[in-house]
C-alpha cells in the first residue's frame, strides 16, 4: 500500500509539474502563451514593401491648386484668370523642363530669371495695372518667411 500510495503521489506530482511547466513555457507552439492561440512568430521573414514616391505634380496640376487663392487675393475676372492660368502655366512647364535638365547652377540661375522676366512681361501685357500689381505683391508676400523668433526671457 505504501508503494501505491508513494507511486500515486508521484504521478499527482508529475502532472501538476506539467501543467504548470506547460503555462509557463507554452507546449513548443506559439509564444508561451500556454493556449496555442498566442501570437505565433513566423520562421519566413517579411518583404517590406518599398515606399511609393510622392507623384509629381503636372504644371496644370500644380496652377490649378494655386489659382483659386490668386483669384481671390488678385480679384480676377474669368477672362483674366484664364490669361493668368496660361501663362502660369507655361511658366511652371518651363520651370519643370530646367528642374529635369540639371544643368549647371550658373545656366540654371539665368534660365530661371529668363523664364521670370517672360512671365512679368506677359502678365503685363495681359493684365489691367492695379490687378498687376496686386499679383506682383501677392508672389513678393508668399516668398516672406513668416517665422518670428521668440525672444528669450532672462
Amino acid at each position: 500500500m505504501k508503494i501505491f500510495l508513494n507511486s500515486l503521489i508521484a504521478i499527482l506530482a508529475l502532472i501538476v509539474s506539467s501543467v504548470e511547466v506547460n503555462a509557463q513555457y507554452g507546449n513548443g507552439y506559439g509564444n508561451g502563451s500556454g493556449n496555442g492561440y498566442g501570437r505565433q512568430r513566423n520562421s519566413i521573414p517579411q518583404a517590406q514593401t518599398p515606399q511609393e514616391e510622392p507623384k509629381a505634380l503636372t504644371a496644370e496640376e500644380i496652377v490649378d491648386n494655386e489659382m483659386p487663392n490668386i483669384t481671390e487675393s488678385v480679384g480676377l475676372n474669368p477672362f483674366e484668370e484664364a490669361i493668368v492660368r496660361s501663362i502660369l502655366t507655361k511658366s511652371v512647364q518651363k520651370r519643370i523642363e530646367l528642374q529635369i535638365l540639371k544643368l549647371a547652377p550658373e545656366k540654371t540661375r539665368e534660365a530661371m530669371e529668363k523664364i521670370v522676366k517672360e512671365q512679368e512681361e506677359e502678365l503685363r501685357a495681359g493684365l489691367p495695372e492695379d490687378k498687376y500689381e496686386a499679383f506682383e505683391k501677392l508672389q513678393k508676400d508668399r516668398f516672406k518667411t513668416k517665422k518670428k523668433k521668440k525672444k528669450k526671457k532672462d
